[in-house]
């Protein structure tokens, strides 16, 4: 309830203001900055790699999504060389075409590992 006594009131700086378009002095300096810094995208022989790889084993961009649990967007950005690298999804997408992508023996067929059996006496 109100008693009737003074209220305070005070006008905050740039109170209801948009603040994006003030520059100060960091972003200025950024502004002029010559060197264009930029993520390292997924390299063109990498990406050939994995269309060939692909279409070899006939899947389409939305199949090959499917069996690595991601999205066709991201095969079509990887496969256009839009993508930043993640190693989680290229060892995904290597598993799933068999094709090394990374390391020396990059577009080598990946090693087939057979589990072993083991067999117990009775």
């Amino acid at each position: 309830m109100r008693r009737g006594a003074p209220i305070d009131t005070s006008k905050k700086w740039a109170a209801g203001h948009n603040k994006q378009h003030v520059m100060d002095k960091n972003t200025a300096a950024l502004d002029r900055e010559t060197e264009e810094l930029k993520h390292d995208k997924v390299t063109l022989d990498v990406a050939r790699l994995i269309q060939q790889g692909r279409q070899a084993k006939g899947m389409s961009q939305k199949d090959l999504a499917t069996k690595i649990c991601e999205k066709p967007q991201i095969i079509t950005e990887y496969e256009t060389g839009k993508a930043i690298p993640s190693q989680q999804i290229l060892s995904k997408i290597e598993r799933a075409i068999g094709i090394k992508l990374r390391g020396k023996e990059k577009g080598q067929p990946m090693p087939v590992i057979v589990p072993s059996t083991s067999t117990t006496k009775k």
